[in-house]
């Protein structure tokens, strides 16, 4: 009890862009602190804050379907204004770099990656292109 005034708020559905962010920062923490373990007690946590924000996403950024995993990623990378240095999962900028003109496919652990950080099924990355 004494920490749910920490983890309450973290299952509460976000109204804004502003809490989104916040919600994603605090799924980061949580999968760092080991949340990424199915065996982990973070686990059921990281799963339903993982819940919320791929709904919160899915109704104020819907994806045109019949995306490259590529073109999701740059999507994303708008919708969250973010830079290729922004995006550690993949590996350097040359990497995303790569990775967004098409020269190279993101692998299973960066998909795996992505997919945790914007809290979205890993088969929009590891997705046929």
């Amino acid at each position: 009890m004494e920490h749910w005034r920490n983890v309450a708020p973290l299952l509460v559905p976000p109204a804004d862009d502003a809490d989104y962010q916040s919600l994603v920062e605090s799924l980061d923490a949580i999968l760092d602190a080991g949340g990424a373990d199915e065996n982990s007690p973070l686990a059921g946590l990281a799963s339903m804050i993982g819940y919320l924000i791929e709904k919160y996403g899915a109704q104020n950024y819907p994806m045109p379907s019949a995306m490259s995993s590529q073109e999701v990623l740059a999507f994303l990378m708008a919708q969250h204004h973010l830079r290729q240095s922004d995006l550690p999962e993949i590996g350097n900028q040359a990497k995303v770099s790569d990775v967004l003109s098409g020269k190279r496919k993101i692998n299973l652990r960066q998909a795996n990656a992505l997919a945790k950080r914007f809290g979205l099924s890993i088969e929009v990355f590891a997705g046929t292109d």
